[in-house]
Parts: structure tokens; sequence; C-alpha cells
């Protein structure tokens, strides 16, 4: 676009909608996932090494193309990988029951091994603490024998049994998003129940940019540090404010948070101001987010 083009904006944009919604308040409730981006297709395998997928299933279309629909299944390793930012559809093995109690409720869930299986996703989420993630060579564990580093038995463990994914679909958030008086903060809070008990939790922004094919901008933190631990029945709570999180969309380089995703930490850790070393089942594991972009109707100023 030319400089006069860009430069005329701003006045007709004034003038259609505000430039912020001070005070403004919405509500959610979360979505029970296995599922980062799109691929791997989960951040979750079984002990077999398939991916156990709660979120968007790419199964065929009828005209040879790929239809993305909310689902359960268990997925493939071997699964098609495209490039990034284009689908296929997904080699399904069978349907999962995600009934709390229901056939799969014994599934015992485990991280991904590395290098990821079917990844396409171009991203180094630790540049400064873990810039050859992608060289590094880890077997798959389960959830409760990852091997954290440093521990020892007599240090009291505390999440020593299989984490089942009839366990992990009875968790459930509640998300308030409001704007703050002078329209240039987000306040994000959250009420958990019934996560992993015992356990590391953080809780990651996904920004209308990270997914951004022409070039991904880095998931971040939702505040730093990030953290909150569930207590013995799995609940929790956390808050953050964040510095213009919801710039107008049009304005060069806004890159407004659209998602946010709450995520069980195997090696019961924290990253600072990166969400994991290795990311996408690596060491991070998606349990609980909005099921597409949202917030589009708030908007902060700088």
């Amino acid at each position: 676009m030319s400089e006069t083009g860009t430069a005329a904006r701003p006045a007709t944009r004034t003038a259609a909608r505000p430039a912020a919604t001070p005070n403004r308040r919405e509500s959610y409730e979360l979505s029970v996932t296995t599922q980062g981006p799109l691929y791997p297709p989960s951040e979750v395998m079984d002990g077999a090494g398939d991916f156990v997928v709660v979120g968007v299933i790419n199964r065929p279309a009828a005209d040879g193309g790929t239809a993305p629909e909310w689902g359960a299944a268990v997925v493939s390793p071997a699964s098609p990988v495209p490039e990034f930012g284009r689908l296929a559809p997904y080699t399904v093995v069978r349907e999962l029951d995600t009934d709390p109690g229901g056939a799969d409720r014994d599934l015992v869930l485990h991280t991904l091994p590395l290098p990821l299986p079917c990844n396409n996703y171009p991203m180094v989420f630790a540049p400064e603490q873990r810039p050859d993630a992608d060289r590094v060579r880890r077997p798959s564990h389960a959830f409760h024998e990852v091997p954290i580093p440093d521990l020892r038995a007599q240090d009291g463990p505390k999440v020593v049994e299989p984490v089942t994914f009839g366990r992990w679909m009875e968790a459930s958030g509640t998300l308030e998003v409001a704007v703050t008086p002078d329209g240039r903060s987000g306040t994000f809070d959250f009420d958990f129940s019934r996560l992993v008990p015992d356990s590391v939790y953080t809780v990651m922004s996904l920004r209308a940019r990270d997914l951004d094919p022409a070039g991904p901008t880095r998931p971040g933190p939702l505040g730093v540090p990030n953290v909150f631990v569930t207590d013995a029945d799995g609940s929790g709570r956390y808050h953050a404010t964040m510095p213009d999180p919801f710039p107008d969309p049009e304005l060069p380089g806004a890159n407004r948070i659209i998602n946010v995703v709450v995520l069980w930490m195997s090696y019961q850790r924290s990253y600072g101001g990166a969400i994991g070393e290795f990311g996408l089942g690596g060491d991070i594991h998606a349990h609980l987010k909005l099921r597409g972009p949202s917030f589009q109707d708030l908007r902060t100023t700088p």
C-alpha cells in the first residue's frame, strides 16, 4: 500500500469505531484440548506412539481437499505433513470416546519424543535458552515418568500416578477478559477445576501473527511469570495484566492476542520469557483453550 493510502486510514477508522473499549468485559468457557497448532496434530501421545488428538481433526473432504472439524481421534505419526500454513488429512487410527468415564478413560498419556514427529512449525521457542532445540533427541515418556532434571526420589515428586485420558477430559476453566479504564491494558482472570493435581501449569498467549506462514512471530507467555500450581483437587487460578493486547488490527504491525492456551508442564518447570524449550508436546501440553480466534470486539491503545 502507498504511503498516501496508509496515512489516510486513521481518520476513517477513528470515525467508524472508538480507538479503545475501556471497561468492556467478556466471559468465556475454555475447551479441553490436547492440541496446539495443527502440526504436530497433538501435544499428547499414547504408549504406542500415536497422537491423542482432542481439537481440530483434518479429515478428507468430498472435493479431495481437507475439511478441518473439531473432534477427537487417535492419529498416526505417519500422517502426511504439508508445508507450514497448508493442511492435509490426518491418518486417523480410530475415534476417541471423550466421556471421562468412557471406553478410553484408562488411556495413559505421554509426551512427544524429540525431534517432534509431524512437525512443520518453523519456530525456536527459547532462542536464548535452547537455540539447538531441533537437534535434541529424547524418547516419549508417560506423563508420570518424565525425567525431571535433577529430581531425586527423596525430593518428593507429586505426579507419580499415570495421567489418564479420562482424568484429562474432566478439566474445565473459565476466563474473564476486560479492558482497563484507561483503555491501555487488558486483564485476564482464569478459574480452573479438575486439572492434573499438584502440577505446574502455565498460560500462553496466541497472537494473530504467531501462525502466519509469511513469517510467524514467537508465541509468548501471558504475563511473566505465567505460572500457577494446582491443588490436590486440580483447582487453580491465574491473573495477568497485559499491555495493549488488542490493538486495532488494521494498524501497521498490530499483533493482537486472539487466543490463550493453558499448558500442563511435563517437566514441572517454567521458562521465563519462553513458553518452553521445545514446545508442541516436547515439554508443554495444551490442556484448555478457546476453540477459535476471540476478543474481536476488544480494543486497546498504546
